[in-house]
């Protein structure tokens, strides 16, 4: 099990960043996911890359929430001009495909996954559904609109309608 976990690290590694948008707390999802899929039982009717990403998904949805729960618990206009700086460097710091980065950024969370998932990790269709527990056909949608998007959004003057 160890040594299959290992095999999936970059790929996993690379989920996290996608979904996280920042390197940082891409490594620190990294790990909670590893820790998790060290610990407990791969449940029997799932693959291995299926649980692996559903698992490193399902954290990143909970960090999300508990952050903005954070966030809004925060009522000094002081505190949130610090986190609003500090995402803003976070997002432009080290990133190497900055237009993208920011692009895949403002994506909705589903569109990002689905995108990460099958043009960055090269993912089926199947496998990709799998992961994110909904139809094939809702992942060739998402990643349709996902596509379209991003292709607006970096080439603006060349717009695209599906």
């Amino acid at each position: 099990m160890k040594e299959e976990v290992t095999e999936l690290v970059p790929s996993l590694r690379k989920f996290a960043f996608s979904l996280t948008g920042n390197i940082h707390d891409a490594d620190d999802l990294l790990q909670n996911t590893i820790e998790k899929l060290l610990t407990k039982p791969l449940p029997q009717d799932a693959t291995l890359m299926a649980w692996a990403f559903r698992v490193c998904r399902n954290l990143w949805i909970d960090e999300y929430r508990a952050q903005k729960v954070r966030t809004s618990a925060a009522v000094s206009p002081e505190l949130q001009a610090k986190n609003e700086a500090h995402l803003d460097e976070a997002l432009s710091g080290g990133i190497t495909l900055k237009q993208v980065s920011k692009a895949m950024g403002e994506l909705p969370p589903e569109q990002r996954e689905t995108l990460s998932l099958i043009a960055i990790q090269g993912m089926s269709y199947s496998d990709a559904s799998e992961v994110l527990e909904v139809p094939a056909e809702a992942i060739k949608s998402r990643l349709a609109r996902a596509r379209s998007k991003l292709s607006n959004m970096l080439n603006p003057q060349q717009e695209v309608v599906l």
